[in-house]
């Protein structure tokens, strides 16, 4: 199912997990929520394509995979995501986090990926965090 020009259903909810990742209703809605603030968020960068690696999680996927019960994955708010033909990790954070994209969180993760967070209810706190192995998640971001 395609929910914008450039992302699906499948591409949001794929998992390596073994668990069912079958969104209710409105997780679907807000996975087109999420699908439309990506559209955004690849033409920020160069609408060069967008790698996501996570969208939804089910309780079980994201249980399994050490997920925070608050995650806005749950929801399906959130996506972790590379766009290689833009940049690294740190480019992207950068670019994203002076952009008037309503994000809820940015997060540089373990300078592997992206997790852009939004708020479909309520305000987005732009929160700029940034995730080390090891490490607590600290505010700001490397450049950030």
């Amino acid at each position: 199912m395609k929910l914008t020009k450039h992302f699906t259903l499948r591409e949001l909810t794929k998992t390596n997990q073994p668990h069912d990742n079958t969104p209710n209703d409105q997780e679907v809605q807000n996975l087109i929520k999420t699908a439309v603030q990506m559209e955004a968020v690849r033409a920020i960068l160069g609408n060069n394509p967008v790698v996501i690696s996570s969208g939804f999680r089910s309780e079980r996927v994201n249980k399994a995979v050490g997920g925070s019960n608050s995650s806005a994955h749950r929801t399906g708010e959130a996506v972790d995501f590379v766009c290689p033909k833009f940049g690294d990790v740190t480019a992207i954070c950068l670019e994203l986090a002076k952009s008037s994209i309503p994000f809820d969180q940015l997060i540089w993760e373990y300078g592997s990926w992206v997790h852009i967070g939004f708020r479909h209810n309520g305000k987005p706190r732009r929160q700029l965090l940034t995730k080390r192995s090891g490490k607590p998640y600290v505010e700001g971001g490397p450049g950030l």
